[in-house]
């Protein structure tokens, strides 16, 4: 019954924002082209919006370069979807704007979501928000060509972690193996996610790398990226996606933390209040999600995060406290 109001919203209605998270990931990037390309075939004016920046390893994909950074105060839309959020501020400073919007309309898996939106279709147990979209679209009757099937193939590819998280599920397989029948290129997909770094990139993961600490319990890692760090290896903030993973990986680590200092032109010093992004991975035994949205943000039981204006020893000192308890007393 969701699913066909929905389509009723989105056919009946001519001016459509379509938004996604801050720090956007191969998820969020993905449903927002796929839907955008599939609303289009039915001559919708189509905004593609996302705070940004988009990252490098993902502006392969088909009309990245449509994607909007800012909105103006006055812009108005009839509809607005939001894919991949668990709440409304996720999509950053235009949140103001975009509620202006008579009707708002709700994609998402997060299992974090608060519902928000005149229309929500949340699916905690689809793999991703791109699966959701692909059902979606299926439902519109548009037919899948190669551009839409490229951005729902990377949505499920990079957030299943290339079907090795514990969010893959037969669908993933499924809708993947339709979208390489319809066009997606699996090798292009990966040469572009996986594939070669910049030297600066690599500078900037020598630096986090450098920055790692771990807990005294040793359960938890946690590295920092400062704006200090980007400006010196020539890296930008896109250039985070996927270090990380790096932490996580460390032997006998429960939670990975990665502190991110977002740009504010505030004075550098030990007690400067700085805004930072704060993003959580777990090794399946640890709810991040929980941990996340106790302060605010939100994502999955796996990998999650929020937003923070905090000093970076209080954030450390914050993340090094809590209490993270696992499903199984033997890790």
């Amino acid at each position: 019954m969701m699913e066909e109001q929905i389509i009723q919203q989105l056919k009946q209605n001519k001016n459509i924002l379509i938004a996604s998270h801050t720090s956007p990931d191969g998820d969020a990037i993905g449903s927002l082209t796929a839907l955008g390309l599939a609303l289009e075939t039915f001559g919708k004016n189509v905004v593609l919006y996302n705070e940004g920046p988009i990252p490098a390893v993902y502006r392969f994909l088909p009309h990245t370069d449509r994607v909007l950074c800012t909105l103006e105060p006055d812009a108005s839309f009839d509809v607005a979807v939001i894919s991949d959020c668990s709440n409304l501020q996720r999509i950053g400073a235009a949140a103001e704007t975009v509620k202006q919007t008579p009707v708002i309309i709700n994609i998402d898996h997060h299992v974090t979501n608060n519902g928000f939106g005149e229309f929500q279709l949340v699916d905690a147990k689809a793999c991703s928000s791109a699966e959701i979209v692909y059902r979606l679209i299926k439902k519109l009757g548009v037919a899948i060509d190669a551009a839409i099937a490229t951005s729902l193939y990377t949505g499920i590819f990079t957030d299943t972690g290339s079907f090795r998280f514990a969010n893959t599920n037969l669908a993933a397989f499924t809708i993947c193996n339709e979208m390489v029948e319809n066009g997606a290129d699996p090798y292009r997909v990966a040469r572009h996610v996986y594939g070669a770094y910049s030297l600066s990139r690599i500078k900037l993961l020598n630096r986090a790398l450098d920055s790692i600490e771990i807990s005294q319990d040793g359960k938890r890692s946690l590295m920092v990226l400062t704006q200090t760090m980007l400006t010196e290896t020539g890296t930008q903030s896109e250039d985070v996606e996927g270090i990380i993973n790096y932490a996580r990986r460390i032997e006998d680590v429960k939670m990975a933390v990665l502190i991110h200092e977002q740009k504010n032109g505030a004075k550098p010093g030990a007690n400067a209040r700085h805004p930072y992004h704060v993003s959580l991975r777990g090794d399946g035994n640890v709810d991040v999600a929980a941990i996340a949205s106790a302060f605010g943000g939100g994502g999955h039981h796996d990998a999650a995060g929020f937003n923070i204006v905090t000093t970076l020893a209080d954030i450390k000192n914050k993340m090094f406290s809590l209490e993270i308890g696992t499903r199984n007393s033997d890790k």
